[in-house]
């Protein structure tokens, strides 16, 4: 038997916490702003800069920069301005971006002499149809993939959605590849792509440059707990790279959606800061000797859509709840 006071207190601590509770769920919305620039977008966050969709400037779209709450920059600046201390390998990997390097035998995602051998030597680019739309804080875009003579290979329709809150700031990217009406289109077997960045280089693992350890403090895990070298080429519902920098613990996470080709996606995450989901690589992640293995066709006229989620924060995987934001994400219509 409970004493009145006693059953009262218990009272208060059930609601305490679940006033608690609902605090850590219902966090913070903040305001994000959409602003068109010359050949970009820029995205605001409070009147602060978060990143920019460039669509002009090099042969594909990008995301760049990619700015934390706190104004500190997670991606590589090269190859679009020369900072102190960073790499300058694969300038095709520009901070945040969507290609694959074998779309119906055209390279879209390596450039110029980019891993000939590998990849088909036709190096195709990546087109703005227009100028992308701006809904609140939404951005829709087409995209025409040329190879080098000009020849149109497909079309893509992307949506962006950028939306921040007190645990983070989120880049929601959906793409929906369109076949041609009177050819399939098939998305080759190549560990090269698709949904990726490339990361600051404090954000990189201890890794080697030329026979010399170089990088900085970063960690990979995936959902399964695959840590480190051990991600690459693992399959995941999602995928956390983080780095602790001037006292700070950074992080990106990527989701993949459940709706997505070959989910739970492999992912191409390198001890270099090359992190991405890539769902046509299983011939090179799963060592197998079918290099056709991992091959998709689209038949003519018909499409594929792929969805993902950037959750940028602050900490680890543990700390940002990143398990948690990724229930919420399959959650949410």
């Amino acid at each position: 038997m409970l004493y009145p006071s006693l059953r009262s207190s218990l009272r208060l601590l059930s609601l305490g916490l679940f006033l608690g509770s609902s605090l850590v769920i219902k966090a913070e919305s903040l305001p994000v702003t959409l602003t068109a620039a010359d050949g970009s977008i820029r995205v605001e966050v409070a009147g602060k800069l978060f990143t920019q969709y460039n669509y002009t400037q090099a042969d594909k779209p990008y995301c760049y920069p990619i700015i934390e709450s706190d104004g500190t920059s997670i991606t590589r600046d090269y190859p679009m301005k020369s900072t102190a201390g960073e790499e300058h390998d694969h300038p095709w990997h520009r901070s945040l971006w969507f290609a694959h390097s074998m779309i119906n035998n055209v390279d879209f995602w390596n450039e110029g002499a980019g891993d000939i051998g590998k990849s088909p030597k036709n190096k195709g680019k990546i087109i703005p149809v227009g100028t992308p739309i701006i809904s609140g804080n939404r951005l829709t875009t087409e995209d025409n993939y040329v190879d080098p003579s000009g020849k149109l290979i497909c079309t893509d329709s992307r949506t962006l959605v950028f939306s921040a809150t007190s645990e983070g700031r989120f880049i929601d990217i959906s793409v929906t590849l369109h076949a041609p009406v009177n050819e399939p289109l098939t998305m080759g077997d190549n560990k090269d792509g698709t949904m990726a960045m490339r990361l600051a280089e404090w954000m990189t693992m201890q890794h080697k440059v030329k026979g010399t350890m170089v990088g900085g403090t970063g960690h990979i895990v995936t959902a399964t707990g695959k840590r480190d070298q051990n991600a690459w080429g693992a399959r995941a519902n999602w995928c956390d790279y983080h780095a602790e920098h001037n006292g700070t613990t950074y992080g990106v996470a990527i989701f993949d959606s459940p709706n997505n080709f070959k989910h739970p996606t492999y992912w191409m995450a390198r001890d270099y800061g090359l992190y991405g989901a890539n769902p046509f690589g299983k011939h090179d992640y799963e060592n197998l000797k079918d290099v056709h293995a991992g091959d998709l066709t689209i038949p003519a006229g018909a499409s594929l859509t792929l969805s993902y989620r950037f959750f940028f924060h602050l900490g680890d995987e543990q700390t940002a709840h990143v398990s948690d934001e990724y229930t919420k994400y399959i959650s949410t219509p």
